[in-house]
């Protein structure tokens, strides 16, 4: 398989809301550096994929707010390659979307799909899984995905149950479970043919729009209207974008189809979805407490997240335990860390009140 017909699409159109107030409305967390490492959370993604695949062949798709953000933070990539959604319908239509422009160029292409914001630390396992996924994907008429070899019951994340083959490098998959209950994740960490679904997925243009065909025929219908990588691209979309089904690629098409495929990987990996999960992934001082700016006095206190966006304030936390704290220019958040999945509720609650808006 020659490198040219490998391709690579990162999706970059999400808000974060589960990390507010540092990721906003006009600011979310895949534009951001979140660990400190000096390279942005879709900065990281392209640095890692930019290993195999070329630059004229990674795409990004994102919402059209963030259109000029991206090609800010991603110079290397061709302007053209980076492509503005008008509206948020989910991950389907942007899969199909991606497919179309892929296979317009080249339908003899096979692609990546990944998260723009997600923390993998062993990079050079996730390189050799790729490059697997790839062989298997342009030889195969299968939709493969990387499964993360999970390290607790985690019920934030969806699972992917496969089917046992002695000594293989990947399985055929047998059901695809969304976030489940605490118990129910206990039970699949002991069965131990469960893993966590990563939403990073590999095929060839050809496999996925037959998948798309089969189960999202009227997607698929609407998206042929368009004319790709064309002048009359655009104002096309933004005219069918309204019509189209909001639906994730998980529910649409992996969950329903035969010749899904899923190669477990052992990654160092974090969707970075919530405070927590950030607490987890930073270096921590001798009490515990993760702590972002050097100005900041803690007494009795351990196992705080402290995110301080000015640098200029000095910050002294007396008797505090196991909290989130945030301050940015427009918002302080304090909440136990074990209620981060609530943040979600208090962006709903806080967008009712009036004027509630200018702080997203």
């Amino acid at each position: 398989m020659s490198k040219s017909d490998k391709y690579c699409v990162i999706m970059a159109g999400g808000i974060g809301s589960r990390f507010w107030p540092l990721s906003t409305q006009k600011f979310p967390k895949q534009f951001q550096d979140i660990l400190g490492t000096g390279r942005t959370m879709i900065q990281q993604t392209y640095d890692r994929i930019s290993k195999i695949i070329p630059n004229e062949n990674i795409f990004v798709i994102t919402n059209t707010e963030y259109v000029s953000l991206s090609h800010q933070q991603l110079p290397e990539i061709p302007e053209q390659n980076i492509v503005g959604e008008p509206l948020m319908k989910n991950t389907a239509a942007c899969n199909l979307y991606m497919a179309n422009k892929i296979a317009e160029t080249n339908p003899d292409a096979t692609m990546i799909v990944l998260p723009a914001d997600h923390l993998i630390l062993k990079e050079e396992t996730f390189l050799e899984k790729v490059e697997l996924a790839f062989s298997i994907a342009s030889t195969h008429d299968y939709l493969v995905t990387l499964g993360i070899t999970p390290t607790r019951p985690d019920t934030g994340y969806g699972y992917i149950q496969f089917v046992e083959k002695k000594n293989s490098d990947y399985y055929k998959v047998k059901t695809f479970t969304e976030k489940p209950m605490l118990e129910i994740a206990k039970s699949f960490l002991e069965s131990g043919d469960f893993l966590w679904n990563a939403g990073i997925f590999i095929w060839s243009v050809k496999s996925i729009h037959k998948a798309f065909e089969d189960f999202l025929p009227e997607m698929t219908q609407q998206f042929t209207a368009c004319e790709y990588n064309a002048e009359s691209e655009q104002s096309c979309i933004e005219l069918i974008y309204p019509k189209i089904q909001k639906i994730s690629i998980d529910n649409g098409i992996l969950e329903k189809a035969k010749n899904v495929y899923v190669i477990p990987a052992d990654l160092g990996w974090s969707d970075l979805g919530t405070w927590t999960s950030v607490f987890e992934n930073s270096e921590k001082d001798e009490n515990q407490n993760s702590i972002n700016i050097k100005n900041v006095l803690t007494y009795q206190s351990n196992g705080n997240i402290i995110h301080i966006k000015n640098n200029n304030k000095a910050i002294v936390i007396d008797g505090l335990k196991d909290f989130i704290v945030v301050d940015t220019e427009k918002v302080l958040l304090i909440c136990p860390r074990d209620h981060d999945q609530l943040i979600k509720e208090y962006v709903l609650d806080l967008k009712s009140l009036k004027k509630g808006d200018k702080f997203m």
